[in-house]
């Protein structure tokens, strides 16, 4: 048996007695038990982070994300004064998207559907993209896209440059594992952790390598 073999099987074993543990630690659980969140608020409050939505907006900043808090009732006003801002005159959205998101923009709507979806072409020349989402995820800053109606296919929201989310209060959640269990894994998730951005070998961060250098995020709250 080569070092190799006997490494990757001697992990292999670790790996298994580990395994072991967790399930005897766990046996007298019942499988449909629900899972309880720490007493005294979400998880959030329970770590000393504060409110769980002042966390997104802090963790979305943090990752250089746009981030602002709009009232419902102004939504369409700061929509087409975030488009404005961006002198973005053709936009793209999917089907699902409010038509009253647009109600006081003179931006273009391309509509992308499963129909007549726009050609990589017509999506490279958008000036940006306007989208919902599945889910907010606190502790990590992090959208998820599901590829709803209004969020429509990966490319809408890859190729274009510019990436306007709407997100509600209702829709962000402490953390992963509470996120996961809303979301359906038969979809396509997209998991969206500010502007797309990497780093070469010496450090040097470059955005919009992989998706919109620019992300935007309206987080809605009731009322006006």
């Amino acid at each position: 048996m080569s070092g190799t073999e006997a490494g990757a099987r001697g992990g292999g074993d670790s790996r298994a007695r580990v395994l072991a543990r967790v399930r005897a630690a766990l046996a007298d659980v019942p499988a449909d038990e629900p899972v309880e969140p720490p007493p005294g608020g979400g998880y959030a409050e329970c770590h000393a982070e504060g409110d769980t939505v002042d966390v997104l907006v802090d963790r979305l900043l943090d990752y250089r994300a746009l981030v602002e808090r709009v009232p419902e009732d102004a939504l369409p006003e700061r929509i087409a004064a975030a488009l404005e801002r961006r002198a973005a005159p053709r936009v793209a959205a999917a089907p699902g998207v409010a038509p009253e998101w647009f109600a006081r923009t003179g931006a273009r709507r391309l509509t992308d559907s499963p129909e007549e979806p726009l050609s990589v072409a017509d999506l490279d020349s958008c000036d940006g993209v306007v989208t919902g989402c599945a889910v907010a995820v606190a502790e990590t800053g992090t959208i998820v896209l599901d590829g709803g109606p209004d969020q429509g296919r990966r490319a809408l929201t890859l190729v274009p440059d510019y990436h306007l989310c709407v997100v509600r209060v209702d829709q962000v959640v402490d953390g992963v594992p509470q996120a996961v269990r809303l979301l359906d894994p038969g979809r396509p998730l997209t998991w969206i952790s500010g502007p797309s951005a990497t780093s070469d070998i010496e450090l040097d961060r470059v955005e919009g390598v992989h998706g919109p250098r620019t992300l935007e995020v309206f987080v809605v709250e009731p009322g006006g």
